[in-house]
């Protein structure tokens, strides 16, 4: 594809147009690849824990052909003996990931899209993935596993509509938890519009286990900005509850309480040592890629530094 074709298709909003969820994946699998000496991906397949650089010595059957064609770089895959990366999806379903101020682009969409480019990625790798879609209970599991069809049980699976009726973190976290004694990693993709105290507990029971854990946090963008034009009546989307707001009366709070939720989000996950993400839905799909890889990059590279965690985005 051309810069300018895959640029545009790798617009969420062009993206899901497309029906097929692994299409969609593989679309942005693909444009990352095509993208990975463009800014902001230049350098990172130095970086890139999946791969090592090709050293005279190697037998050269294991080069990856399709790496260098779009890099001119020679990597050596490293087969699942050598990475043992267990991930497992969890993908929020309740009802307030059916939002989306575009009716084409919900959240619930482009978590399930997000999700099913981590998995069609990591299965290339040869790594076992797998998927628990869940809202006040779990509601759909398939354990990590990297077998022929499972990719595909895996896509059926995040194609389900979000129709849970509420966020509950305690339940669906604790009971995850209690099916993984294997040490693996957990990316949780979800609005996180709930209290957060629960998630907390669970995400640290989590990291207590050996676990990473990586955190996205998928909003609507204006959710976040709440630029409405007119007042009008808003309905909470999982208690049916109805407000007449005006918005130019209610944004400049609004702003203030969304904000003060994003840093207690943020705060919780570096306290706990997990990476969080914020992403708006109408945010590139191969940028959330690339804070997935450059993350497992640099816990490959060693143990995770104090201080201030890198990969919190903020809200724009």
């Amino acid at each position: 594809m051309s810069t300018a074709t895959s640029t545009k298709l790798l617009d969420p909003a062009a993206l899901m147009r497309i029906r097929s969820l692994e299409m969609r994946s593989r679309i942005v699998v693909e444009g990352f690849w095509s993208g990975i000496h463009r800014s902001p991906f230049h350098g990172f397949s130095s970086e890139f824990s999946e791969y090592r650089q090709y050293a005279r010595g190697d037998d050269v059957r294991h080069i990856d052909w399709r790496v260098y064609a779009r890099s001119d770089r020679y990597y050596i895959k490293k087969y699942e003996d050598e990475t043992n990366l267990r991930c497992q999806l969890l993908v929020d379903g309740s009802r307030s990931m059916h939002y989306g101020s575009d009716p084409a682009l919900t959240k619930h969409g482009y978590a399930a899209t997000l999700a099913a480019t981590f998995a069609y990625f990591l299965s290339q790798q040869g790594d076992a993935v797998g998927v628990t879609r869940f809202d006040d209970a779990v509601r759909d599991y398939l354990p990590p596993r990297n077998r022929p069809g499972h990719l595909r049980r895996l896509m059926l699976a995040l194609e389900h509509p979000a129709s849970g009726t509420a966020t509950e973190f305690g339940g669906p976290l604790e009971r995850i938890a209690q099916m993984h004694p294997r040490r693996g990693m957990f990316v949780l993709l979800t609005d996180l519009l709930a209290p957060l105290d629960l998630l907390a507990a669970r995400l640290g029971l989590l990291r207590a286990r050996g676990h990473e854990v990586l955190v996205f946090q998928i909003l609507d963008p204006r959710e976040i900005d709440f630029e409405f034009d007119t007042a009008a009546q808003f309905t909470d989307m999982e208690s049916g509850v109805q407000h007449f707001i005006d918005p130019a009366v209610a944004r400049s709070s609004y702003r203030k309480r969304i904000r003060e939720h994003l840093d207690a989000a943020s705060a919780l996950c570096q306290s706990a040592g997990i990476d969080y993400f914020l992403s708006p839905t109408d945010r590139p799909l191969d940028l959330a890629l690339y804070d997935f890889l450059s993350t497992r990059a640099r816990r490959a590279a060693g143990p995770a530094r104090t201080g201030t965690n890198p990969n919190v985005r903020s809200a724009r």
